[in-house]
């Protein structure tokens, strides 16, 4: 998600879709004898996705600025991109108007949004309302704006999602940070922008190089020149090992390795069983939080976690059709 984000990684028009199921959109999957490797991918992204909540949570430590963290990401990320766009010219089959939504969908705004929550709020939170909520929005989109009608099951898991964020936002803001909860209302603010985009995505049918042109091209032209002339940087005073590890991070290796490491688990395992294993990513997130930065997980963040991981188990999980 060439270079985007770790959210984007599961749009890409490799097979690699599981994030799709959560609003209803299925895909049919082979065999493949590499299945060992497939669930290695799998779990491999799981750690470098949590160690991206750790990342963005530590970042402010190292004296950059969430305006830098956005310049890392559209800027880095462009230096890949760029010869592919130029090569492959995605801008070709889209209108304007879709350029300039999905764009919007996954510009500063958005971003920003997220970078900002890492300041107020845990990592175990980023994971939970940033990654973990996606299937009840996916669900309420779904039903008001389109009329979908939800399974049971869905129902079910959502209802357990939607349990699972009351009590960490309640523990959070009671027994963490009084302001943990302007954190979680970001993340679910970047979940929603998130939301539309896979929607967007698969109503329009965007190829790989088209989400690259809009999330990255397009957006590193706009932000870029902003930034540099009038948003507040660090980037100057920043010590040397910080800096290479927001800029390498955030820029290129969840990226990279998402592309390359999700396609390959989607397509020897199958999405449902890649989407039940990232499903471990909020807990992941938590886990190393707690080992790394000394957040603290209480009794009731441990529960909510686990209940999280549940609901999203249940939301994921659908029946692999196998063609012969």
């Amino acid at each position: 998600m060439p270079c985007l984000s770790q959210d984007e990684i599961l749009l890409l028009d490799l097979g690699a879709t599981p994030a799709l199921h959560w609003f209803g959109i299925t895909q049919m999957t082979t065999g493949s004898p590499s299945q060992v490797t497939g669930y290695a991918a799998a779990w491999i992204i799981v750690f470098v996705w949590s160690f991206w909540l750790i990342v963005s949570r530590v970042a402010e430590d190292s004296g950059l600025t969430i305006y830098d963290l956005a310049a890392m990401r559209y800027g880095l990320a462009s230096i890949v991109a760029l010869p592919l766009c130029l090569y492959y010219k995605p801008w070709r089959g889209l209108s304007f108007i879709q350029i300039t939504v999905l764009s919007f969908i996954l510009g500063p705004l958005y971003i920003l949004c997220v970078f900002s929550g890492f300041l107020f709020a845990p990592a175990a939170h980023g994971g939970i309302f940033m990654n973990g909520v996606l299937p009840l929005i996916g669900i309420v989109i779904g039903v008001t704006l389109f009329r979908a009608t939800p399974s049971r099951r869905q129902v079910f898991g959502a209802t357990l999602i939607l349990g699972s964020a009351i009590a960490l936002a309640w523990d959070g803001t009671a027994s963490q940070s009084p302001s943990a909860w302007i954190g979680d209302l970001l993340f679910v603010v970047g979940a929603i922008f998130f939301s539309f985009y896979v929607i967007l995505s698969e109503r329009w049918k965007l190829g790989a190089m088209q989400i690259i042109f809009c999330g990255t091209i397009v957006n590193a032209v706009l932000y870029l020149p902003v930034w540099a002339l009038w948003l507040p940087s660090g980037l100057a005073a920043a010590p040397m090992g910080p800096l290479l590890l927001q800029a390498v991070y955030q820029g290129f290796v969840p990226n990279l390795i998402g592309l390359l490491f999700i396609a390959h688990a989607s397509r020897t395992i199958g999405n449902a069983n890649t989407s039940s294993i990232l499903a471990a990513v909020p807990g992941g997130g938590g886990i190393l939080g707690a080992l790394i930065l000394g957040e603290t997980l209480s009794l009731i963040s441990i529960c909510a976690l686990v209940l999280l991981t549940i609901g999203l188990l249940i939301s994921v999980r659908r029946r692999v059709v196998v063609t012969t």
